[in-house]
């Protein structure tokens, strides 16, 4: 288990927090957001009539109110206030309705938003390079898509429109005072510039704090991906204590940060509740004097209050939403990051879509250095490989740990391309040839088969979803998988779980090499792919490799002498370069790194 210690990271996003409220983020995030409702502009718009009206209804009665105290009551007119009582029961039906089109399309529009968002988040992931998944934790992917997706929720089903509603019911209000009685308008709103001193305090503290809050819960999700999926190491080795103290670790980190959000609020909501009171009795003193002195009617004093209680609802209400606000501007920064993520790797404009090759591999002067985060260059790894594989052959690398035979099989998938030289096959430069059309002529089986939740079939036909149920058997019967299957519960219709746990580890690589056998690639890349199965598995293997391996190119990354004595080419590779080549017998002849390798494995 890896103790984490986000310190650093967190350090780094704090003093990244001075840009948050710049104008060109902002106009970023609503342009994401605005972008998503392209789709569906007409209920957008829609929601916004509703919404104006709904407002406009809302500002109506204190203004009846008024004339009826003034005008219908003091003059004892019933049929003028018949009349405004009727149009207080209009304005009331109106708002409900105008408030139900407005909830139900703003609902409407903000679910469908936060589904096309994850659509897009998910599907940027797919395009993203395999370097991108080696430098971030799967958990904190997974809370980007699940937990930071959650926090907008509120934003868009509700938030925007409290945010819209409660900015016009501000703005109406104060014309509407101002139009009553300027004087008894702006005693009250002296109240103003202490609720903008204490939400700008706020803002400037909050902001750090939800941000802690959306970073820290990105690693609550990764420590609990990361130690459930190894649930079985960390009891193999007792280190259930040790994990649980390390997440006991995180989630009071994760506590903390939320404690922080809690104090303010604790500081702030009852510092607008006091405004509001403070506004109110204003009202009451300053405006009981304009009345009793005559300046102001009683029906314009009562407006005055029911205006006062519109005027600080909405501040109320935007403070609560400054929170809701704070926690989706910040988990709308953390998906705007992985979307202006760009793959390492990228199709050339004028990449071209290679046809059905032979599979003639060469390599020419090819050097390589993994990337570092923020962009800067590793150390290399590769130095200058050359390598020429004609096509139908089989290569066996071979090598101490870190030589580099992985990162070759890497270089020819195009998950990396290499910093300098070129690789071809057939003489095509894959670099002008689209990833897509390279990858469908490769097939690859790493040391650990991948299985995905589903049936077996489902996961030998993966590689060729169109595959009929008789070419899914014959795959299965070739590589000496089809007896076991049909050994289970509900044969090739057998769900195996998440990762095919159901499966022992030497029948989930005989799966994954039907898989591959099914795909019928050109060429064929065995990462490992006979380590972790024991002898007898291994005996089927080799059977079934003669197959597999038979009229295609080959590269077989192994450490099992059956497996390299019978390749056609082994390459010798000791600190990202070639150190020897040639057939078994030719390098054992030589008596150089490979005897000393192969002395090595025969002891093993």
């Amino acid at each position: 288990m890896r103790v984490h210690q986000p310190g650093g990271y967190m350090m780094r996003q704090r003093g990244a927090q001075v840009e948050d409220w710049s104008w060109n983020t902002t106009r970023k995030r609503l342009g994401v957001l605005w972008r998503l409702t392209k789709p569906y502009r007409l209920r957008t718009g829609l929601s916004l009539f509703s919404l104006l009206t709904a407002t406009a209804t809302a500002l109506a009665p204190p203004l009846l109110a008024r004339y009826a105290l003034d005008d219908a009551v003091r003059h004892k007119t019933g049929a003028q206030l018949i009349l405004i009582v009727s149009l207080f029961v209009v304005a009331g039906l109106a708002n409900w309705g105008m408030t139900y089109v407005e909830t139900y399309m703003t609902g409407w529009v903000g679910e469908r938003i936060l589904a096309d968002l994850r659509t897009e988040l998910f599907g940027h992931l797919q395009r993203l390079s395999l370097g991108f998944y080696e430098r971030n934790r799967a958990g904190v992917l997974i809370s980007r898509m699940t937990n930071d997706v959650e926090a907008i929720d509120q934003l868009v089903t509700d938030g925007v429109t409290t945010l819209a509603q409660s900015t016009l019911m501000l703005g109406g209000t104060a014309v509407l005072l101002l139009v009553l009685d300027w004087r008894l308008a702006l005693a009250t709103l002296a109240v103003i510039p202490f609720v903008s001193i204490a939400t700008a305090l706020f803002r400037s503290r909050s902001a750090r704090a939800y941000a802690d809050v959306r970073e820290r819960l990105g690693l609550v999700t990764a420590t609990l991906a990361e130690d459930i999926a190894g649930m079985r190491m960390v009891q193999a080795f007792t280190r259930e204590q040790l994990a649980q103290d390390n997440f006991r670790t995180v989630a009071r980190r994760y506590r903390d940060s939320n404690m922080q959000t809690v104090v303010l609020n604790a500081l702030y909501f009852p510092v607008v509740s006091f405004l509001a009171t403070l506004a109110l009795a204003i009202v009451l003193g300053y405006g009981g004097h304009l009345y009793f002195t005559g300046a102001i009617s009683l029906g314009t004093l009562f407006a005055f209050m029911l205006y006062v209680n519109n005027f600080f609802d909405p501040v109320q209400q935007l403070s609560q939403l400054y929170n809701t606000f704070l926690s989706a501007t910040a988990a709308l920064d953390k998906i705007i990051g992985v979307l202006d993520e760009e793959p390492d790797v990228l199709d050339a404009p004028a990449a071209k879509s290679l046809d059905r090759i032979a599979g003639h591999v060469r390599f020419n002067q090819v050097r390589f250095a993994y990337g570092l985060r923020g962009g800067t260059q590793g150390e290399e790894v590769l130095h200058g490989i050359d390598l020429d594989v004609p096509a139908g052959t089989t290569v066996a690398l071979v090598g101490h740990t870190g030589a580099g035979k992985s990162t070759i099989a890497k270089l020819l998938a195009r998950f990396y391309e290499p910093t300098s030289g070129r690789i071809t096959i057939d003489g095509v430069d894959l670099n002008h040839v689209t990833q897509e059309s390279l990858r469908r002529q490769l097939g690859i089986v790493p040391q650990e088969g991948f299985l995905f939740a589903g049936t077996v079939a489902e996961n030998i036909a993966f590689g060729k979803p169109d595959a009929k149920a008789d070419e899914i058997v014959r795959a299965a019967q070739t590589v000496g998988a089809h007896d076991f299957i049909l050994r289970l519960e509900d044969g090739y219709e057998t769900q195996l779980g998440e990762r095919g746990s159901r499966l022992s580890l030497g029948q989930r690589q005989l799966v994954a090499f039907a898989r591959a056998l099914l795909a019928d690639p050109r060429i064929l890349i065995l990462d490992e792919a006979t380590s972790s199965v024991d002898i007898g598995t291994e005996r089927t293997i080799e059977r079934a490799l003669r197959t597999l391996l038979s009229d295609r190119t080959s590269f077989v990354i192994a450490h099992r002498l059956s497996t390299i004595r019978d390749a056609d080419l082994i390459v010798v590779l000791e600190h990202g370069q070639v150190i020897e080549q040639g057939s078994h017998d030719e390098l054992l002849a030589k008596r150089g790194l490979y005897t000393s390798l192969y002395g090595d494995w025969a002891a093993a």
